[in-house]
């Protein structure tokens, strides 16, 4: 790099090591779908973080937000998110030490692990049987690794590598890709299409969207003006949100096209550095967080403009009225008029830790679940409806099987009268037909063993006894 890109590379890692100085010796980490953060291995494969063995090195929630895995200094552990009241262990093993990723393939059995002790290979485990699928080794350290049910992408800082996840067969290296510090990819889980993004530029927020399928390029995104910090898919991959690392603006883009379709507002007064960026299930909200102590929740209206057909009102007028005058400003100022704010944010208690956070249906209702590296998840209560300040609800440790209760519904204070706040209520719990766009099984898939539907063809089932014979160290 010329001496422009070595000051620049100087000024970013400066700081960031500075943000995440509670987490030594991380590059910084961008969030995909699924949501998850990293810490990465030194340059030797040693861990980035000493000390405590139940310090939390690693998190990601799977595909459908059904389940929570979380790595340590001594193994990993894999929760189900069925409830509200309590955290249900599926898995946990003490094994593998130093795990900085795991990544679990929807509620079934495989789980993709990766350690500090061998930070070049990946292991794939049927965790119920406890025994290894494959192993493969790279030629650098392996910095992200995401996954559907056709595809497994293993990402290193200049290249990235697709598998078939049937047989685990290398299909595709993508070389001639611009340096990835961050290890910064996201899949989309729709196995039909398989869409996969990633860095295409040093020096600006441009995306490269590529089909890992088909194993052709699609499109590039000239998204940001700045690097890119965050990016990722909806469930069906026909959306794909990002951020910059200012951090201040969201944009999303239809895919396969590239077209802008929204812009959010997330701040205005300071940069931050977004850690996480996801979907609703139903693509109706979008959620990101950063080292600030706010979760912003943003709702994709519908792009119908029907302004033309509002009825004459008095607050329809005055809106007529600001938007036309922002055609007078300057260009600045009228495009951040124009940008939607949050619908509904979280003021969370953890400034300046990382967190990952995603947004799920539980027990029939819309929830946003926060998990903080200091080892806990939060649960809040999302108002699809009125949006506003979101409920805390429930707090789990992550290293014990103790809930925590909202301490605000312990004071015997009354409760305030909206959505979130009623439906925390004990017995208060409305029927799933009174919450629009969430669908009666939560829309996800809760059962151990993937229905052969929905694979495109050859289904693998997670619980026969000759799936995914062991296959011998290969080294792409």
């Amino acid at each position: 790099a010329g001496a422009r890109g070595g000051v620049f590379v100087c000024v970013e890692e400066s700081r960031r090591l500075l943000f995440y100085s509670r987490l030594p010796g991380l590059p910084g980490s961008g969030l995909c779908f699924p949501a998850s953060f990293v810490m990465y291995p030194g340059r030797d494969g040693e861990s980035a973080e000493g000390g405590d063995p139940a310090a939390l090195s690693c998190c990601s929630y799977n595909q459908d937000c059904t389940s929570l895995a979380i790595g340590t200094k001594t193994g990993y552990k894999l929760f189900s998110l069925g409830s509200v009241e309590q955290l249900d262990l599926v898995h946990e093993t003490n094994d593998i030490p130093d795990v900085y990723i795991v990544e679990r393939l929807f509620s079934s059995s495989l789980v993709v692990v990766v350690s500090h002790t061998k930070p070049r290979q990946m292991n794939v485990y049927h965790f119920k049987k406890g025994t290894e699928i494959c192993n493969y080794c790279y030629s650098s350290n392996i910095l992200s690794v995401r996954l559907n049910r056709q595809r497994l992408i293993v990402c290193v800082q200049e290249s990235i590598y697709i598998h078939n996840i049937k047989d685990m067969k290398l299909l595709e290296t993508l070389v001639e890709v611009p340096r990835n510090l961050t290890g910064l990819c996201a899949l989309s889980i729709n196995q039909s299409n398989s869409y996969m993004a990633y860095p295409g530029s040093c020096e600006i927020g441009v995306i490269a969207v590529y089909d890992a399928n088909s194993l052709k390029s699609v499109c590039v995104i000239p998204a940001h003006d700045s690097l890119l910090a965050a990016f990722t898919f909806n469930s069906t991959g026909s959306k794909l949100a990002s951020a910059s690392e200012k951090g201040t603006v969201i944009r999303v883009f239809s895919i396969p096209e590239g077209q802008k379709l929204y812009e959010f507002r997330r701040g205005m007064k300071r940069y931050v550095n977004i850690s996480s960026l996801v979907f609703s299930m139903d693509s109706q909200f979008l959620c990101a967080s950063s080292n600030t102590e706010t979760v912003h929740i943003f709702k994709l209206e519908q792009l119908a403009d029907s302004r033309t057909d509002e009825p004459p009102t008095w607050t329809g007028y005055m809106g007529k009225m600001f938007m036309a005058a922002t055609n007078y400003l300057p260009t600045q100022v009228s495009v951040m008029m124009n940008q939607d704010r949050a619908f509904a944010t979280v003021r969370l208690n953890l400034f300046g830790q990382r967190n990952v956070c995603t947004l799920s249906t539980i027990q029939k209702l819309p929830r946003l679940l926060v998990t903080s590296s200091d080892g806990h998840l939060y649960i809040y209560n999302l108002d699809p409806q009125d949006g506003g300040e979101c409920v805390l609800i429930n707090r789990h440790s992550l290293f014990d099987s103790k809930s925590e209760a909202n301490k605000e519904n312990d004071l015997g204070s009354p409760f305030p009268q909206s959505y979130a706040a009623t439906v925390a209520r004990p017995g208060a719990m409305p029927s799933a037909s009174t919450v629009p766009g969430y669908s009666e099984d939560g829309g996800a898939l809760r059962g151990e063993v993937i229905p052969e539907h929905e694979f495109a063809t050859g289904p693998v089932c997670l619980d026969d006894e000759n799936e995914f014979p062991p296959v011998s160290i290969q080294s792409p």
